[in-house]
């Protein structure tokens, strides 16, 4: 039976899987304190977090944002977007999923490694 995408495990380059899924779960659970940390100008509004997307000259807010449940994420003034908080991290530290998978895990204490968490 072939796995779907978001249960997928893909091997780390240094030996253990990533479990995609279960960073993305955890980071869910503690969203709001991921997101001060990754986006401190940004701030909830409703069901989402509205920050100045970093990536460019972003003065005001409102286009930038990021549903607080889901972790799907938008700016709307470039047009880019992604699923969920790794893609977030991928995007916004432009590092591969693997790796954005990894820096999440860190900050998130999920994996024991040490090192820059973004």
């Amino acid at each position: 039976m072939k796995s779907s995408p978001e249960t997928r495990r893909r091997p780390a380059a240094r030996g253990r899987p990533i479990d995609f899924r279960a960073i993305n779960a955890q980071a869910l659970i503690n969203f709001l304190a991921v997101l001060h940390r990754l986006l401190p100008s940004g701030r909830p509004e409703g069901h989402e977090y509205v920050a100045l997307n970093p990536k460019r000259a972003d003065r005001r807010l409102g286009s930038f944002k990021i549903n607080l449940t889901t972790g799907r994420w938008a700016d709307f003034a470039s047009g880019d977007r992604g699923a969920d908080p790794i893609s977030l991290v991928a995007f916004l530290f432009d590092v591969s999923q693997v790796e954005a998978a990894r820096r999440l895990a860190r900050m998130l204490g999920l994996d024991g490694g040490g090192g820059r968490d973004g």
